[in-house]
């Protein structure tokens, strides 16, 4: 008899390179903004200072840091519509890494972004444990350039 990773695993493969969908919309605010340059100690002025972007940066306005996109990769793919049947029997999911991150186009202060994605890839590692490859794009509103492309690996845990 199978075991939940192996019908998942089946259930995957089938869905490689279909697109997921796209999930909902997420304002980036100067509050956001500022936080993550606390916790991560990254105060320069292009993130943090309105003021000196209006003359001294090329936007004009704060731009959220490349790592705030990346990191609200959690939150916005959150919002993605998944095939429930692949999550059958699932105990956890571990991040796992990235392949590749590209910061193509930056985020400016009071955009909203929103993220899709495409399973590029899927592995079984052991009969209850699956790695997943899946292609993000973060999308900016009224942008033609996305704010970031990356491959983001997961390790799938099934009991």
């Amino acid at each position: 008899m199978a075991t939940n990773g192996e019908k998942a695993y089946a259930l995957h493969l089938e869905a490689v390179g279909q697109p997921d969908g796209t999930g909902e919309w997420l304002e980036i605010d100067q509050a956001r903004i500022n936080a993550f340059a606390d916790v991560t100690e990254d105060q320069q002025f292009i993130h943090v200072d309105p003021e000196l972007c209006k003359t001294a940066s090329p936007w004009g306005v704060p731009i959220a840091h490349g790592f705030l996109t990346l990191s609200l990769l959690t939150p916005l793919s959150s919002t993605i519509p998944v095939d429930a049947s692949r999550l059958d029997g699932i105990v956890m999911g571990v991040n796992y890494g990235f392949d590749k991150v590209r910061f193509v186009n930056p985020v400016k202060v009071g955009s909203r972004i929103r993220a899709s994605s495409v399973l590029k890839e899927v592995e079984q590692k052991d009969p209850n444990t699956l790695q997943v490859t899946r292609t993000f794009t973060v999308e900016i509103e009224g942008e033609t350039k996305p704010a970031l492309v990356a491959e983001w690996i997961t390790r799938l845990v099934y009991g």
